[in-house]
């Protein structure tokens, strides 16, 4: 039985599904911005033409990005983009920023070589901001976010081509 000294717990798949649903609220509709508080935790979801020129919503994970060999239809049916074989993809929902400040240097450019290890992004996600590492090395073919847009969960970040 529950006292009211007891917290109650917030499941992360819970929260994910949670954030998935008012995602879908606010594509639907025609608010611009979606913000719910709930005991200490605050969300503000904004669509991307409210941030920066429109763009597909993307979210990030935490700390390194998954790479995968992404196909030519996947890319195509969730960016809008030419398949350049490999994508560096945001390992969890939040926003995206190319550089570590406002006014600093990206991380990379197009264009640029990104080697293992090496960090292409932030995401920030419930006030912390993750750094996301490219598990491959390749030649930035496309970066495929706006700066401050949201990206969600295994959407591509960056195209990248072999070296």
């Amino acid at each position: 039985m529950a006292t009211a000294d007891d917290k109650p717990t917030v499941d992360t798949a819970d929260l994910l599904a949670l954030i998935d649903r008012l995602e879908g609220l606010l594509q639907s509709s025609q608010l611009s911005e979606i913000e719910v508080e709930a005991g200490g935790t605050a969300l503000v979801l904004r669509m991307p033409s409210a941030l920066v020129p429109a763009g597909p919503i993307q979210v990030a994970a935490p700390a390194a990005a998954g790479l995968a060999q992404a196909s030519a239809e996947a890319l195509t049916a969730e960016d809008g983009a030419k398949a350049s074989g490999l994508a560096v993809l945001a390992p969890l929902t939040g926003l995206y920023y190319k550089s570590p400040s406002p006014g600093a240097e990206p991380f990379v450019r197009e264009g640029g070589e990104v080697h293992i290890g090496q960090v292409i992004g932030l995401i920030e996600a419930m006030k912390l901001f993750n750094e996301i590492k490219s598990d491959v090395a390749g030649r930035v073919v496309r970066i495929c976010i706006d700066d401050g847009g949201l990206v969600k969960a295994k959407q591509p970040l960056i195209e990248l081509s072999p070296l």
